[in-house]
């Protein structure tokens, strides 16, 4: 997986404020671990010094002694952030994460307060263990009043530390709701003309062909009930979003008659998958309005879903006249790829992705998720 800014920036994020959707590869979740733990170590380095130097028993120029304090900071810091770490991996799969985000904020607040006070009272001893005798002086616990003192430092600190993490995944959560919010505008505004052209042709058939008509009011019907409900959720699944894609198709070949053919291909055991809404009727969308309907005899999209090892793999192909020719001219252009692309980085960073190629003839926009992953 290529490095890039954008990579260091979600998988930060995801660091900083999700431990349920982490984002990029391993390692650099174990490297911003790693940074982190060195800078809290410097930082208590630094009061460390602050507090010695008052009692004028640290002279601020003897590097040795920085050196020394450092690096005891750093093994029982970094033996801390490694423990709280490991307590996340192995604890989140163990309670799942789908339920970790059914929490009310209370327990949330709770379970995510509780993993690194224990993660803290496992590390600091191990820690302190680590570095040897030498850091005897340095803790103090040799008297109970300092051990009671010691443990009440580490609780403030671990409380501080909670409140600084529980800030930012509140921050974070916003940002993913207000870009959600805009998001779900902008798939409003996709296909503007649609309900219009759809009471349109129900309006025409009912004079020269009313059983059509009933079957076309009654498929836009179904799609609406579908539509909102996708709507009023912040998740879905595979199964549900096919149920929406296919009321879609059925009213949009009722509208298009013989010049629209479509097949829904999909692998049995993906259909519970998770997913956020509204992620497969864009695609639809985008290869009907600019690949068939422009195209004299229309053409067929085949909607398919598989599971590639932890990925869900999603393609909507069209054999229309494909992404070279001449799109229409309407505000809606190019605002359903974008959003996908927004969303997926929203929810997945880079573990979700969308590619567009033409498929000669016609296109193949192919989504590809993490499996069985909830979105967030």
């Amino acid at each position: 997986m290529k490095i890039n800014r954008e990579l260091l920036a979600h998988s930060w994020k995801s660091w900083l404020g999700d431990p349920l959707e982490r984002a990029g590869p391993a390692w650099l979740q174990w490297l911003w671990t790693l940074l982190f733990a060195a800078c809290i170590a410097l930082a208590f380095t630094i009061v460390g010094f602050g507090f010695h130097a008052s009692r004028g028993g640290t002279n601020w120029a003897n590097l040795a002694a920085w050196k020394q304090w450092y690096s005891i900071n750093f093994v029982v810091s970094l033996t801390i952030a490694v423990t709280i770490h490991l307590l996340f991996m192995a604890v989140i799969p163990l309670v799942s994460a789908a339920r970790i985000r059914r929490f009310s904020h209370g327990q949330r607040a709770v379970f995510f307060n509780a993993v690194p006070l224990i993660g803290l009272m496992i590390g600091w001893p191990l820690g302190v263990w680590l570095v040897g005798q030498d850091a005897a002086g340095w803790i103090r616990i040799s008297h109970p009043r300092e051990l009671v003192g010691s443990a009440l430092l580490a609780l403030c600190i671990s409380f501080f530390i909670f409140l600084f993490f529980n800030a930012k995944a509140r921050q974070l959560e916003a940002e993913k709701r207000a870009s959600e919010a805009q998001l779900r505008l902008l798939q409003g505004q996709m296909e503007p003309h649609f309900l219009f052209n759809t009471l349109a042709n129900v309006l025409t058939l009912i004079d020269t062909d009313t059983a059509r008509a009933k079957l076309m009011l009654e498929s836009f019907t179904d799609y609406l009930r579908s539509s909102l409900g996708s709507l009023r959720h912040g998740h879905s699944t595979l199964g549900r979003e096919l149920e929406l894609a296919e009321a879609y198709l059925r009213l949009l070949q009722l509208r298009m008659d013989e010049r629209l053919r479509f097949r829904i291909e999909v692998d049995a055991d993906t259909r519970q998958a998770a997913l956020p809404p509204l992620l497969l009727q864009p695609l639809i969308e985008n290869a009907i309005h600019h690949g068939l309907e422009p195209k004299v005899e229309g053409g067929e999209v085949r909607v398919q879903a598989r599971r590639e090892g932890d990925a869900l793999v999603l393609t909507v192909a069209d054999d229309g006249l494909g992404p070279d020719a001449p799109r229409r001219r309407d505000p809606g252009n190019g605002v359903a790829v974008e959003n996908i692309r927004q969303r997926l980085r929203a929810h997945y960073g880079e573990a979700g992705s969308l590619t567009v190629e033409a498929a000669h003839p016609g296109t193949v926009a192919t989504l590809r998720l993490p499996f069985g992953g909830s979105p967030t």
